[in-house]
């Protein structure tokens, strides 16, 4: 018998608990647990970034002396942190990272997902075509020997998505944190130390 979905499980309750808008950052929590790759002072971006409980760990990974910036095509409530900005548009639009005038970060986070249609195949393609945007995000505006993080639904193109990380990256990692759904085929693709 296949396990009920339970929207309201542990980590649900325990954003609640610890003021984070989503469970989410407890699946960014597990991997900087495994891979340290967020530092103080370091400038993150993160795409796809509403609600933004990504950003709330962020910020106080980086500290005062660090940026979070967060993008995303939905508005973004206020964090009201100094050291987070948030900004509506298009990740792949230049002119806000020029109107950031910040030319590279330190790392990358994407939290960025297809509205799910329920065939694993479109949902796959879909996740791979928002994933190729984040590489060509971090081709711009990833400084060399920085790292990056993304959600994966591994499918047919999966291999291909890799492979273009691994031109990228001296390694490449994936990574199932407990936080994400046992039901779900979601999945990290990290990017660690950017080579090209």
């Amino acid at each position: 018998m296949s396990k009920v979905y339970q929207p309201q499980d542990k980590f649900f309750k325990k954003a609640k608990e610890q003021g984070y808008r989503a469970r989410s950052a407890f699946k960014l929590q597990a991997i900087q647990d495994r891979f340290h790759l967020i530092s103080p002072g370091d400038h993150v971006l993160d795409l796809g970034a509403a609600p933004g409980s990504f950003l709330q760990l962020v910020e106080k990974l980086v500290g005062s002396k660090g940026l979070a910036v967060g993008i995303d095509l939905k508005p973004i409530e206020d964090l009201k942190k100094p050291n987070i900005k948030t900004i509506v548009g298009d990740i792949l639009d230049d002119a806000i990272y020029q109107q950031l005038g910040i030319d590279q970060f330190d790392v990358i986070t994407s939290d960025l997902a297809p509205s799910t249609s329920g065939v694993k195949s479109v949902d796959a393609g879909r996740s791979f075509q928002l994933n190729e945007q984040v590489l060509n995000v971090a081709e711009k505006y990833l400084k060399l020997g920085g790292h990056v993080v993304m959600k994966a639904f591994p499918g047919a193109e999966h291999q291909q998505l890799l492979k273009k990380a691994k031109g990228m990256f001296k390694n490449i990692k994936t990574f199932k944190p407990e936080a994400v759904r046992k039901s779900s085929r979601e999945e990290y693709v990290i990017g660690i130390e950017r080579i090209a």
